[in-house]
């Protein structure tokens, strides 16, 4: 069973349509204890960091995410998904964010220096991922794996360990990212076709890891 979290932002039918057509079982919910006890989880979202967050924490789902994170559920979070996974994001503000991966979220503009202001934000449409090291998330994919971007922001990641793959628009930038049972894709993979579908199909057979117990 393949659980996405539904806190009211984004088109999770789509989502939800594509994780079925690779064979999984779904439920969609806001149930917090649905979401402590998934087998695993997706964390999709659209549009602004601050929005994300803020319906998150307002239907008190920020601790069972956590929980299930601590606890080893396989997670993968989508776009802004992925994004909330970080410290802060940098849009209108600084917004806390789930503080699993250390590192913010960055305009286009900002995240290089400002080097290439006359970059076109947003980054949307086709582009390659180039994976930084071999990871069952990307197993199978196509060499180059071309996959679908909307966004205007992305991860700084402290970390490069946590970098599974990078993309490039101006700049590098981490276009899937990975720790223990935690994953995030900047692009959507619903709207990658057979890329897309393909590390959908990877993540929902996924290993459950065996998380290293807290001092």
């Amino acid at each position: 069973m393949l659980t996405i979290i539904d806190y009211g932002i984004g088109n999770l039918r789509s989502i939800e349509k594509a994780c079925q057509r690779v064979g999984a079982d779904v439920l969609r919910t806001d149930d917090p204890q649905a979401i402590r006890e998934a087998e695993r989880l997706v964390l999709p979202g659209v549009g602004a960091f601050a929005a994300c967050m803020h319906e998150v924490r307002d239907r008190d789902l920020e601790g069972p995410i956590l929980d299930a994170i601590a606890a080893g559920t396989p997670f993968l979070g989508v776009c802004v998904g992925m994004q909330m996974l970080f410290d802060a994001g940098h849009e209108k503000g600084v917004h806390e964010g789930l503080g699993v991966l250390p590192g913010t979220v960055e305009h286009f503009h900002d995240a290089d220096g400002g080097t290439a202001e006359d970059l076109v934000v947003p980054h949307m449409g086709w582009n390659a991922i180039e994976p930084t090291r071999p990871h069952p998330l990307l197993s199978g994919l196509d060499d180059p794996a071309y996959v679908y971007f909307v966004h205007s922001y992305h991860p700084v990641a402290e970390n490069a360990d946590d970098v599974l793959a990078t993309a490039h628009y101006g700049h590098d930038f981490p276009a899937v990212v990975q720790r223990e049972n935690v994953h995030g894709v900047q692009f959507h993979p619903e709207k990658s076709q057979s890329v897309g579908l393909r590390l959908l199909e990877n993540f929902a057979t996924l290993p459950r890891p065996k998380i290293a117990a807290s001092n």
